[in-house]
């Protein structure tokens, strides 16, 4: 309690903070998040013994740990399995089934896969569940689910892939059975079948480098926290990485409208998914 009393943090320590995250990052904490803002950083100022905000502010300029474990206070990380069922109902019913077909005959036949702002991993192992189950003979595939996020500690839980009973009740007994085990703690693991078709990398999306093409790219619910410039830059890059005819799944408030960009939506039951049109390149030929 005596840390809290001590702690002081002014408007221009604040705005210094706030200035240096969407510097290096992208993420933008505007007027509406002010109050989370000072709230947040005043608590990780009492938890880390530190007496004014110039101190935590010298601190992440000179450590990417102290850096990142700022983060870690700032960013939700709210993530379930299937969280958006009508998302993976798209998938399954209409976007898997299209690029089997197309898929097919080819030799090798793949499958890449972007999970951007994969946080603590339920959503790539959702797909790969989805995957699994959608297309046939899933083994003749080589199948890549590149998982990425910002954060470190949310892409260790998505490495260890150890999640709790309660976790898992979005998925069916047969799904659980198929892609976990249960540990001697009461947890359940995810089995090398699903766990080998996903590699985790901390990506940093403001600083993001082309990582080649990809048959779909979920970026759920990240946007978000980006201002207005680069959330269009960011679609821009996906559109770039995305295979002709490839697809796009964003979060409910988010859109490519201000992008500029080839990508035509389709709505599918409740979900609204984008698709990278082959015209362009089919006019070119």
């Amino acid at each position: 309690m005596d840390d809290a009393k001590q702690t002081t943090i002014s408007e221009h320590e604040l705005a210094e903070i706030r200035l240096f995250i969407e510097r290096r990052s992208g993420i933008l904490f505007d007027e509406s998040r002010h109050r989370f803002l000072s709230n947040r950083v005043g608590k990780h100022l009492a938890h880390r013994h530190l007496a004014r905000g110039a101190d935590l502010l010298r601190l992440i300029r000179n450590s990417n740990a102290e850096y990142e474990a700022l983060l870690e206070v700032l960013l939700t990380q709210e993530t379930s399995f299937f969280r958006y069922p009508a998302v993976y109902e798209a998938l399954e019913k209409r976007v898997l089934p299209e690029l089997h077909g197309k898929k097919f005959w080819h030799n090798p036949r793949s499958l890449r896969v972007w999970s951007a702002g994969c946080s603590t991993g339920e959503e790539p192992y959702s797909v790969g569940i989805s995957v699994l189950e959608t297309l046939e003979f899933p083994e003749a595939w080589k199948v890549e689910i590149l998982a990425t996020d910002i954060s470190r500690h949310a892409l260790d839980i998505a490495q260890r892939g150890q999640y709790s009973r309660r976790d898992l009740m979005s998925m069916t007994p047969e799904q659980v059975e198929a892609y976990f085990a249960s540990t001697v703690g009461g947890e359940y693991r995810v089995k090398p079948r699903l766990r080998n078709m996903i590699t985790f990398a901390q990506v940093n999306l403001a600083q993001m480098v082309y990582m080649g093409r990809f048959d779909c790219i979920f970026c759920m619910n990240v946007l978000i926290y980006f201002s207005e410039e680069l959330r269009a830059t960011l679609i821009r890059r996906f559109h770039e990485c995305l295979e002709p005819d490839g697809y796009l799944f964003l979060g409910h408030a988010e859109s490519v409208a201000k992008a500029k960009v080839d990508l035509e939506p389709i709505v599918i039951s409740d979900s609204l998914i984008y698709r990278k049109s082959a015209r362009t390149l089919q006019e070119s030929l």
